[in-house]
């Protein structure tokens, strides 16, 4: 059961709801927050030392990785790419299928990833002497106070007519309008949280990745992946759940062009057509999401 708790630990940048959901069992204090960024950043948690959370997670990037795969201990190699961890907090599943139903469980699974950080989680809590509820609990109480807002959208939506330059006003008309962008990336976080197929997966002729139907096994979720935040994401290339794409012009095209058709395609996904300077516009709007990122309790 969840409840709301008035963020007077964590400041909340302009833009974000007041109110950011925690598990009753897991308040958040300004202790467990400083212990929680102590061990994102902690190397110990890896098999051989040599990675961290924050080596997949960069806070220079978004909270996320310039890679298309996450690389982990021995150089293994992840099969996706690591989303970025704006905004998380207020998220209702955790990875690109959505496996996981809340953030204690989730920071928990990069250890135990053989292709990650490869570590039992009982050895990871006894080499930070804590035991295994209270490492979940602190990296989730971490994970929540990493948070974005203030951007020149959200200034500009808040009442600034002047946050927003022109072209990025046409962005923005596009991306409500002939875009439909909002149809997925909508509300203060800009993501419904929900799983759809978007072509991405589709390769010769076959699916790569089922994406969410490994979890849930309903034949609609094939090919469907988390629809991400659009926080920061000027910062937190490559793109997609496999990171194919390497600049927000590719994934604008990507969606011009109507994604990529497959039996499992979603159905608001379809070509829209672009001029060059509508894809101008909308390259430059969704450069505005990027603000103020704030960690930790500070």
């Amino acid at each position: 059961m969840l409840f709301h708790l008035l963020l007077a630990l964590i400041p909340i940048p302009l833009g974000l709801d007041l109110y950011l959901p925690v598990p009753e069992d897991n308040p958040i204090t300004r202790e467990k927050v400083a212990l929680g960024r102590r061990l994102f950043f902690d190397r110990r948690l890896s098999r051989d030392r040599s990675i961290a959370c924050a080596s997949c997670h960069n806070p220079k990037r978004g909270f996320s990785t310039p890679v298309s795969a996450s690389i982990g201990v021995g150089g293994r190699r992840g099969r996706r790419n690591a989303p970025a961890l704006i905004n998380r907090g207020y998220g209702r599943a955790f990875f690109w299928d959505g496996r996981t139903p809340s953030l204690e469980e989730q920071v928990l699974k990069p250890i135990e990833d053989a292709n990650e950080m490869n570590l039992t989680l009982e050895e990871a809590a006894a080499r930070v002497k804590l035991d295994v509820p209270m490492l979940s609990r602190a990296l989730a109480s971490y994970v929540r106070s990493i948070l974005s807002g203030d951007s020149p959208y959200d200034r500009f939506a808040n009442g600034d007519r002047t946050a927003l330059s022109a072209v990025q006003q046409v962005g923005l008309q596009i991306f409500r309008g002939k875009g439909n962008c909002t149809a997925c990336h909508v509300g203060p976080n800009f993501t419904d949280e929900q799983f759809r197929n978007t072509g991405v997966a589709w390769r010769d002729g076959q699916l790569n990745d089922q994406g969410r139907f490994e979890i849930s096994s309903r034949p609609g979720d094939r090919g469907a992946f988390k629809t991400p935040t659009l926080r920061e994401i000027a910062r937190t290339a490559p793109y997609m759940h496999d990171g194919s794409m390497d600049t927000l012009q590719d994934v604008i095209d990507f969606y011009s062009d109507g994604g990529r058709p497959n039996p499992y395609l979603d159905a608001d996904i379809r070509p829209r057509k672009f001029t060059p300077e509508e894809k101008h516009a909308l390259l430059a709007f969704l450069q505005s999401l990027n603000g103020r990122v704030s960690e930790g309790s500070r």
